[in-house]
This record gives structure tokens, sequence and C-alpha cells, in this order.
């Protein structure tokens, strides 16, 4: 109809990013988590994670560790989504406020979750094949989700539910609320994420 103006209010975003300098910053990074794993004798931190391995926080304090290196080369970002979210961030302190990583193997996956007591959350990644899972957000709308009939056509103005394809180097950034998984990794490769956790005071 020519006279229509549809109003899409209150929008949910997710912005996604390819890291700079990617492939040298995970050859660090891998190497460093699988010392993790390595390490932690026990695994047993059992959270979204169904099967696979959920490190300890990381150390980003640890100076002139590719840990911190990696946490100092996050802010450019997270600064640009406190932007673009319209955020006021002068004399704020924007910090990460905890980071760790989760290994999937084949057959393993992570149920839907939130970050609570967080602003924003991320999920960065390191390794990531083909057929490794995929990300998965779901609308945290709960009236939408019960007030629909049935769908004829799928689009943005109806769906429960997104994947977003992803790869080696791709940093994904998106507010803690938003209900979210990973699909089964159903390839013989490790999928290897870095998540964290972003506060502002």
């Amino acid at each position: 109809m020519n006279n229509l103006e549809i109003l899409k209010l209150f929008p949910e975003v997710v912005f996604k990013y390819k890291f700079e300098n990617f492939k040298d910053f995970n050859k660090e990074l891998g190497k460093y988590i699988y010392d993790l794993y390595e390490k932690d004798t026990k695994k047993n931190i059992i959270k979204s994670n169904q099967g696979g391995w959920h490190s300890p926080d990381f150390q980003i304090a640890q100076k002139d560790s590719i840990q911190n290196k990696f946490a100092l080369s996050l802010q450019k970002y997270i600064l640009n989504v406190c932007q673009n979210l319209g955020w006021k961030t002068e004399n704020k302190e924007i910090r990460i406020a905890s980071m760790w990583s989760i290994i999937n193997k084949r057959g393993d996956f992570n149920v839907v979750h939130t970050h609570p007591n967080s602003f924003l959350s991320s999920a960065y990644y390191v390794k990531a094949g083909k057929k490794c899972g995929k990300f998965q957000i779901e609308n945290p709308n709960q009236t939408r989700r019960h007030s629909y009939p049935e769908i004829k056509n799928k689009n943005e103005l109806n769906i429960d539910h997104t994947s977003i394809e992803v790869e080696e180097g791709d940093l994904i950034i998106f507010p803690a609320y938003l209900p979210h998984k990973v699909s089964m990794n159903k390839s013989d490769e490790d999928r290897i994420v870095i998540s964290f956790n972003i506060d502002i005071k």
C-alpha cells in the first residue's frame, strides 16, 4: 500500500567485525588456549557448554601476554559499539569483566543462555571450520513469540531466531541480554571461541 509506513521500533542489534591481524593473533591465542586445556586436569566447568571444554577465566591483566594484548586490541571495537548505540563513554570505565574460551569438538554444542550483570557480550572466533556450529540468536521479545498465528513467509518482522555464519577472525558483539546458543559441531575440527563480558562504570 502506498500510504503505509512501517515503524521498526526497538530493534535488536548485533555487531560483526573482522578482527585486524587475526591470523597472527589466532596462532598465539590457539597456543595459549590449548596450553590451558592441557593444564586443566579437572575439565569440569559446565555452563552453557554441552560436551565442550569451558576454560577457566583468562588472566588478561598479565602484562605483555597474548591474552593481555588481545584484550587491549578489543578496546576500539567495544568503543565503536558503544558509540553506535549512543551510550555515554566520556569519563566512563569500559572494561572487560571476564574472558574465557570454549573448545567444541564433534558433537559438542552450547544451549541457549544469556550473560546477566553485563552490558555487552562477545564471541571471537579463533578456529571455525565449515559445519563447526552456527552462532544462533533468539528473539528476546516473548510477546512476539506467543502472539503470532502460523507464519507463511519468514522475515525480520516475525522470526523467532536467526543464525549467523562465522569464520576465523570474526568478532561478534551483542547486548548481553540476547538469548543465544551454538549449534552442534558436525565437523572433525575443533571449534575455538573466546567469549567475554563488558561492563561500563
